[in-house]
């Protein structure tokens, strides 16, 4: 069971669970009994991001756990690189501390995805399901080779980091203006978390070193495992573009496939009755 003394509630509802790297924030719905589902977010913004998801799967009576990346949110920024092996520790750290694994169901988002992915490949009888939805780790994303540079990456993310982490939010939507009031409240969420000494460094290390490209030969191994892979992509994905699910789909043949129309890199947020269906039928399917 778990140990209670390294767990500690805040004033939300939500908790802190104190893991060997650094403190990881994380809220916990549903049924105690049942089928436990892990949410892992992107690149950076936090598990926030999983709102209609987390509710409508606590609904469906799955037992769903979400939690903040390190340097993220309201967990902690530890130093040293971001790189697969931190968040790969992350997950199964945090899964163990509470008492959920095995046999835990995986939805992973954009680098939560790859995130999935590597934590499937190192760690099979950790992992029943999986579900990627518009994952990374197979293309370095676009803009990002002068911030990989030693100096002038830091002096960028100084200059022009916080603004264009800002703007990059809007792009993530196909269709902003109707999703108006949810990114208003999306906006001032992540803007509390940019006053945070070490958010930066973080997702600079994280371009650096972390899950993002280079992949495939993780991708390949799990799309070879008899494991049900669920792959949902937004249509008009401009932040990992949908060209890159035949990609995917190569690697990982066996997967069901469902691109969503009219949606952009979060087709959870812009269609979430359907995305919230999709994900609820197939995790409630056996085995």
């Amino acid at each position: 069971m778990q140990d209670m003394s390294h767990v500690a509630r805040t004033a939300t509802g939500s908790r802190i669970v104190r893991l060997p790297e650094g403190s990881t924030h994380y809220e916990l719905a549903g049924p105690a009994k049942g089928v436990p589902v892990v949410l892992i977010h992107g690149f950076s913004v936090p598990a926030f991001i999983w709102d209609p998801v987390f509710a409508g799967l606590a609904a469906a009576g799955f037992r769903v756990l979400r939690y903040d990346l390190y340097g993220r949110g309201a967990s902690d920024r530890p130093h040293g690189r971001y790189d697969r092996e931190r968040f790969d520790r992350q997950l199964v750290a945090l899964v163990e501390a509470l008492d959920l694994g095995p046999n835990v169901d995986l939805v992973g988002l954009s680098m939560g995805g790859a995130i999935a992915v590597e934590a499937t490949d190192r760690h099979p009888d950790l992992v029943r399901k999986l579900v990627l939805i518009d994952p990374a780790g197979l293309a370095r994303p676009s803009g990002t080779n002068a911030v990989r540079a030693p100096v002038l990456g830091e002096l960028v993310f100084a200059v022009a980091g916080k603004p264009v982490l800002i703007r990059s939010m809007k792009h993530d939507f196909f269709r902003p203006g109707p999703m108006a009031e949810a990114m208003a409240r999306y906006q001032d969420q992540y803007l509390a978390q940019l006053k945070k000494p070490g958010f930066l460094r973080a997702l600079l290390s994280t371009i650096r070193h972390g899950p993002l490209e280079a992949m495939e030969n993780a991708y390949q191994r799990v799309g070879h495992q008899e494991r049900q892979v669920l792959l949902i992509w937004g249509r008009e994905d401009c932040t990992v573009p949908f060209a890159l699910s035949n990609r995917v789909r190569a690697l990982m043949p066996n997967a069901v496939f469902h691109p969503i129309e009219g949606v952009g890199h979060v087709p959870h947020l812009e269609k979430p009755d359907l995305v919230n269906a999709l994900l609820v039928d197939f995790l409630a399917t056996h085995p």
